[in-house]
């Protein structure tokens, strides 16, 4: 499997070595360096993130700070020259936390284990079944039918994900964004955002490119989705 990442450092030296250890990683993927938490947020809004490597201390908005700010996390490796953060890091559930300096060795451990629990995550993620306008999904030790059609938009959790659903309560389930888009009907469900799959059919209003339901409902649709929303848009537009 490959995993997606990115490196945050303030500092260009640790954000060099960040980046040349993870080249040397099969299974890694750099996907962007960042020197700040504001760049970070912009990576993760236009893409797919799986693991973070994020410093810690870093000047206007510090790492920590940072993953607590994120509605929904990707994994996270912190990497700090100060050891008194690293219970605040397991706090919010890091993987691990790098001690700087650190070696190429324990780079790759840390490494290993991000990739361990998120294998763990996909093999639960399986099991998907779908037949003539319904799924069957594993929630809290049950297989749940979902109809499609009472699907309003469904809602990515780091590895949860909540499916919404019209006239009933949401429905959360160890699946992926992914895994269920390659499951529904592409006519009638599409991807708008890194954290949003939403069904066409119940969407009320459009408003620049944000998503609005009845109930206020108010979803984004983020830049690296515009173009095919908009072709949506452009075949479905009377004048």
């Amino acid at each position: 499997m490959k995993i997606n990442c990115i490196a945050i450092d303030d500092e260009p030296l640790a954000l060099k070595q960040i980046s040349d250890y993870i080249g040397k990683i099969p299974f890694l993927e750099l996907i962007a360096q960042c020197s700040n938490a504001f760049q970070a947020l912009q990576v993760l809004e236009s893409s797919n993130i799986d693991l973070m490597f994020v410093d810690i201390n870093m000047p206007d908005l510090n790492g920590l700070d940072f993953v607590k700010s994120l509605e929904n996390k990707p994994h996270v490796i912190f990497t700090t020259a100060y050891s008194q953060y690293a219970i605040e890091g397991f706090k919010v559930e890091a993987i691990d936390y790098l001690l700087k300096p650190f070696s190429f060795t324990e780079f790759s451990k840390s490494a290993s284990k991000a990739k361990k629990q998120l294998e763990l995550i996909n093999n639960q993620i399986e099991e998907i079944e779908s037949n003539n306008g319904y799924l069957f999904i594993k929630s809290e030790y049950k297989l749940v039918r979902i109809n499609l059609d009472e699907i309003k938009f469904i809602e990515g959790m780091k590895e949860y994900v909540r499916i919404h659903l019209a006239g009933h309560k949401p429905v959360m389930t160890l699946l992926s964004l992914k895994s269920l888009e390659e499951k529904l009907p592409s006519e009638k469900f599409m991807r708008v955002h890194r954290s949003y799959i939403v069904n066409l059919e119940k969407i009320t209003t459009i408003e620049r490119f944000r998503i609005i339901y009845d109930d206020k409902i108010v979803i984004p649709v983020s830049e690296n989705y515009k173009h095919k929303f908009q072709n949506y848009i452009n075949q479905n537009f009377m004048e």
